[in-house]
């Protein structure tokens, strides 16, 4: 089941390109090693590899120029979503760190993409083309493997001369010149780099293998079927030939050939066989994001409404949500409020339907019933995120600024790389006339953006709003230090 999109008018392939170009410049002398099918040493100090600290500033570069300049879906439904799967496969990752950082990119094309610094992106489209929870997972344990493997660091040590913040710099100039639809950016470095670009895709298949073979083993240790892999690609080389000279966007920076097909589905096959069956989660967020990239919300109403229709009908209750937040996109809250309840009596206590009952009842001004709902539900399950964030927007909507200040709070705490909620608490402090609070909160947006000068800025004014002695001044001093550390560290 899909719903189709038109809707959005970005140019496919933006954001992968823009990694597989930028990390294709730093390898013009490294395919002559790709006939090797042997794990290469990834070394350690003194290996000759750029250092975690280097990968780390990498990775800070590149999702600052994510944050600053590509689309994102904030929605916390969908994060979380993506934040339990992926945690799902770490423990079986052989990562040298499992703090990661999530960017699900909104576009409705299939991509996926792993950058050093432990940074793992996802479009929204891999969603909607991604039929089962395994073939979702295998795209996050594939990159994930990348990750493991150091394959970013392993092209860069062919380049002693490179810089890591050169590359991280390049990057960044890359993703923008992508995502202001430019290509002029891309085709200077590319003029240039052609060689390089040309030399890359050998190598490129040697490290894709690789990742295959470890990704499997990721979803096997995970409790999850490796054959989701084979199937996916599949999936990918169907659209392939479906769509003659487009390049789908994860191809052009995943080489994929019948061959590498055959292989991971001879792979699997070798794997114990084993009946896994999805999360209701994954499907419920699919059609979530289904509503999102429809043409319009009319088409999603009526698009869901004839699959409920269908006798044929596998997972009716994520038909009948999809349904549920077509009408609420549309406009249709009554509606939707008694789809959401049917699907309440048949699975009390589910949170992604409480919580867009919730939306529901605070669009149609029930704000009272809806922080009813959502307190008894944040009781039942303390600390959770689309139930706190919801409860934000709700005292946001209220006027409360405090009570919406309190629940932000908390989830910056939980998640602090998450620059969309520094901003709402900034907004909520602002509405609770707290304005050493709204300096501190858009001084940590204004790092996470990359703008020191102006955190540093707005930390000073938060310091001269309070007293001398008072131990919240001490707090922000020190992150004042912080930041002028940091800034000049850059200058020098």
């Amino acid at each position: 089941m899909t719903v189709t999109n038109r809707r959005r008018t970005q140019r496919p392939g933006i954001l992968a390109s823009a990694f597989a170009l930028a990390f294709s410049l730093t390898v013009s002398q490294a395919s002559a090693q790709s006939s090797d099918s042997t794990l290469p040493s990834i070394g350690g100090a003194g290996g000759g590899l750029i250092s975690e600290r280097q990968e780390t500033d990498i990775g800070r570069q590149v999702m600052t120029s994510i944050r600053r300049s590509a689309p994102q879906i904030t929605d916390a439904l969908v994060q979380d979503y993506l934040n339990s799967i992926i945690y799902r496969l770490v423990p079986s990752a052989p990562l040298s760190s499992s703090d990661l950082t999530l960017a699900i990119i909104d576009s409705p094309d299939i991509n996926a993409f792993a950058v050093p610094g432990n940074v793992v992106g996802v479009n929204g489209g891999l969603f909607l083309n991604a039929e089962s929870e395994q073939q979702f997972a295998s795209v996050l344990a594939h990159e994930l493997a990348h990750l493991s493997q150091r394959h970013f660091a392993r092209r860069l040590e062919q380049q002693e001369t490179s810089a890591p913040l050169t590359i991280a710099g390049m990057i960044a100039g890359i993703i923008l010149s992508a995502v202001t639809q430019s290509d002029v950016g891309i085709a200077a470095i590319a003029g240039t780099q052609a060689l390089a670009v040309q030399n890359m895709l050998a190598y490129s298949r040697a490290h894709e293998q690789e990742a295959d073979r470890v990704g499997m083993d990721i979803l096997a240790s995970s409790g999850m079927d490796p054959r989701g892999m084979p199937e996916m690609f599949e999936i990918m080389m169907r659209q392939n030939r479906l769509q003659g000279n487009r390049v789908p966007e994860y191809l052009s920076t995943h080489p994929l050939t019948q061959n590498r097909v055959s292989d991971t589905r001879n792979r699997a096959e070798q794997y114990p066989r084993r009946d896994v069956a999805d999360a209701q989660e994954y499907h419920l967020v699919r059609s979530r994001l289904q509503v999102r990239y429809a043409k319009s919300a009319d088409i999603a109403v009526e698009t869901f409404k004839d699959y409920l229709n269908r006798s044929d009908t596998e997972k009716p209750d994520a038909i009948r949500y999809g349904l549920a937040v077509a009408l609420l996109r549309n406009g249709n809250q009554s509606e939707a409020i008694i789809e959401l309840e049917r699907l309440l009596d048949g699975t009390p206590g589910r949170i992604t339907y409480q919580v867009t009952l919730a939306e529901a009842l605070i669009e149609q001004d029930k704000l009272n019933e809806a922080r009813s709902l959502l307190s008894e539900a944040l009781s039942r399950n303390p600390g959770n995120y689309p139930i706190t964030d919801m409860l934000a927007h709700l005292e946001t909507a209220a006027g409360n600024g405090e009570r919406a200040a309190e629940y932000l709070h908390r989830l910056t705490r939980e998640l602090p790389k998450k620059e969309h909620l520094w901003l709402r608490l900034a907004e909520a402090e602002g509405l609770a006339r707290n304005i050493v609070g709204v300096h501190r909160a858009r001084a940590e947006y204004d790092i996470l953006m990359g703008d020191l000068e102006a955190a540093q800025r707005q930390l000073r004014q938060a310091q001269e709003r309070l007293p001398a002695g008072a131990p919240l001044r001490q707090i922000v001093t020190e992150r004042l230090s912080q930041v002028s550390e940091r800034l000049n560290q850059r200058r020098s």
